[in-house]
């Protein structure tokens, strides 16, 4: 496996990983990797010849500044991890390299970023969106492999990939949980031992309100019953806990095909987000 840090170094790197046309895969991630991580990266090796994953703390998707500060890096375990999985090759880049001086250009996305996250982080699309471009222009891979725990991030990939005329596939992956159903997350890290014991209860909310919408009770009864729940359970301010298109992101009064429950709950100081589909 080889690990590269600068432009240039990647650009020749992926010249003698491609020597032979063989098909790339990107798998893009901000390190403290988990099984969740290496599922994207064997979905990777299963849809592709070549696989480069990237690690990058993304500082322009944080709009807070301790939130960024306290999310885990563990470097030297993650290649270790992503040389075990069998990656080709990491890129490593520095903030520099992403945003050198005088970097001015920002990819925004609207409409399907206005809701959820997006009300509640402000300006954090915008940068998802810009550094997810930069890595796809960097890298050109064939396809991309994005997981759906963060659903709303993937349909702005697709939406942004889609506009600007990439050519390349976007892969949503199923979110990997924890046997209790938690999904795993870098974030799971940091709760105490009595907040992971909690945790789970997002997803058992989301899975029994999952249950009622789609067998035909009303939409508005089951996403009460659901925040009640996660409450109950000692979970903190809910942000959000919603039933929607799964393409659109916009809100829905009554069962639909494609529909998704998203939801985003605090524990103590830690912000868990999950969604399931609706069948």
């Amino acid at each position: 496996m080889q690990i590269v840090r600068e432009s240039m170094a990647l650009h020749e790197a992926l010249k003698r990983l491609r020597a032979d046309g063989e098909r790339l895969a990107l798998v893009p991630t901000m390190g403290a990797l988990h099984d969740g991580h290496l599922a994207l990266v064997a979905e990777a090796r299963r849809r592709a010849d070549k696989v480069l994953a990237t690690i990058f703390v993304n500082p322009t998707q944080f709009n807070d500044p301790a939130d960024l500060r306290r999310y885990p890096r563990t470097e030297a375990e993650d290649i270790a991890r992503l040389e075990r999985a069998e990656c080709d090759l990491v890129w490593l880049p520095s903030v520099g390299n992403i945003y050198p001086d005088g970097f001015a250009t920002t990819v925004s996305v609207r409409g399907i970023t206005e809701r959820w996250e997006g009300e509640h982080r402000p300006g954090h699309f915008d940068g998802v969106a810009t550094v997810v471009a930069k890595l796809l222009l960097a890298a050109m891979p064939d396809i991309a492999i994005f997981g759906e725990k963060d659903w709303q991030q993937l349909a702005v990939i697709r939406r942004m990939s889609l506009d600007l005329g990439l050519p390349v596939e976007i892969v949503g992956h199923e979110t990997v949980r924890e046997a209790d159903g938690l999904a795993m997350s870098s974030r799971n890290a940091l709760l105490s031992s009595a907040e992971r014991a909690q945790a789970p209860r997002l997803h058992s909310a989301l899975t029994l309100a999952s249950s009622r919408i789609g067998g035909g009770e009303n939409v508005d009864a089951a996403l009460d019953a659901a925040r009640n729940a996660i409450a109950a359970a000692g979970f903190g301010r809910i942000d959000y806990f919603a039933y929607v298109d799964g393409e659109t992101l916009e809100p829905l009064s009554e069962r639909s095909a494609g529909g998704r429950l998203v939801a985003a709950a605090f524990l103590g100081k830690i912000r868990l987000i999950d969604n399931v589909r609706v069948d």
